[in-house]
């Protein structure tokens, strides 16, 4: 089993910043991969930003150039800076990752980031 703990969202101001967090705990040795959902009111689960096995970062188009997916390996966490943010990124943001056993793919509970105009 893997567990991800989420944390860090909140609410700003168009044109802020927020960081989130996401602490992976368990079987972290088959971990292959790990990145970011979200999800906004009445839409489906779409994809943001992820760590491939091999290292290299992915980014929605909508979210280059404003987000930054980096990584503490020490502290097996994970973490998705937000910057010039916009009301349309409001949304519940899921951390993800991937285990080679199964495989099986799993979920944080979940953080809620609000973007006021």
């Amino acid at each position: 089993q893997v567990q991800l703990v989420e944390s860090g969202g909140g609410l700003v101001q168009a044109g802020g910043s927020l960081r989130l967090s996401c602490a992976a705990s368990g079987i972290i040795f088959s971990i292959n991969g790990m990145g970011w959902y979200r999800q906004a009111p009445g839409k489906q689960r779409e994809f943001v930003a992820a760590f491939s096995s091999g290292g290299t970062t992915n980014y929605a188009d909508s979210v280059k150039g404003r987000f930054t997916i980096s990584r503490d390996n020490a502290k097996n966490t994970v973490y998705l800076q937000m910057n010039i943010l916009k009301p349309e990124d409001t949304a519940v943001y899921y951390c993800n990752a991937d285990s080679q056993i199964g495989p099986r793919r799993y979920w944080g509970q979940g953080t809620q980031v609000t973007v006021s105009s």
